[in-house]
């Protein structure tokens, strides 16, 4: 008890800063590991912790000799493991909530951007595939494309998915509210009962909507028709106000500051055209 005071009474403002910064670095990071998958690697540093404490506790010496050999290589396990995570926290260090929302005031509406555009590559028969990304992370998917960080616009999206563009062949990873990425390939579903008319578009918006939390959005260039993916659950044939009120439901953009209540994409929707070099 006399050394849990004689520690208190030593504890300065140099300490009381470097353990709030060190909690605060150490919370950003489980935010990042949130509903990912290594946040189960966690988890099992945790139970190995708690079972070296017991080991010692109880006087386990052979186990306890061993797991005191194996922390000294936890920090070196913890930077390959987690190399992505970290490297991610430090990025968004400098991203505060306030500049944040300066960035989103002046923002367009993606979804109004996104839906519009939608409807109008179905027109033409352009393929597209967009995914939303919710909790989940969908770093290690955008880390393979072509980095944007983009304003999420109607002319983007139309540039990004025409047949000629290089960056049509893959999909449009989106978060918070803007185009990470773009090129990105994702995992095909492994679903033995989908039909075989559901073209590789469908079929990667399904298998990324099975190993995450994602909403994906796809156009098909065979029937130009418009589906919404989540949770491995396909809805097709959706109307453009149909479609947009979904997303929203779905991404739950209440904190976009959107001034409509109601979404008039009809007057926006451009009349379909014929694309040179290609047949009817």
């Amino acid at each position: 008890m006399d050394l849990l005071i004689d520690g208190l009474g030593q504890f300065g403002w140099n300490d009381l800063i470097e353990v709030t910064i060190i909690t605060y670095l150490f919370y950003r990071l489980l935010l990042l590991l949130r509903r990912t998958q290594a946040m189960r690697m966690v988890w099992g540093l945790v139970v190995l912790g708690l079972f070296g404490m017991f080991a010692n506790l109880v006087g386990f010496q052979t186990l306890d000799w061993l797991l005191s050999n194996v922390y000294a290589y936890i920090v070196i396990a913890i930077i390959v493991l987690f190399q992505n995570e970290i490297r991610r926290l430090l990025t968004q260090l400098g991203r505060t909530a306030y500049f944040r929302s300066m960035r989103r005031g002046a923002d367009i509406d993606p979804v109004d951007e996104i839906v519009t555009a939608a409807v109008g590559m179905g027109a033409n028969h352009h393929g597209a595939i967009i995914v939303f990304e919710r909790e989940m992370s969908l770093s290690q998917y955008a880390e393979g494309g072509i980095a944007l960080d983009a304003t999420a616009s109607y002319d983007l999206c139309v540039s990004i998915f025409n047949p000629g563009a290089p960056l049509h062949d893959g999909a449009v990873i989106m978060r918070q509210g803007r185009v990470a990425a773009a090129a990105c390939f994702l995992p095909l579903t492994r679903n033995p009962q989908l039909s075989r008319e559901l073209g590789s578009r469908h079929r990667a918006a399904i298998g990324i909507s099975e190993e995450t939390d994602c909403v994906a959005l796809v156009v098909s260039e065979e029937t130009g028709k418009i589906s919404i993916v989540f949770d491995g659950q396909l809805s097709r044939g959706l109307d453009p106000v149909a479609l947009a009120e979904r997303l929203r439901e779905l991404l739950s953009l209440d904190d976009l500051a959107v001034e409509k209540e109601e979404i008039k994409i009809a007057e926006k929707i451009p009349q379909a055209h014929p694309v040179e070099g290609m047949g009817k």
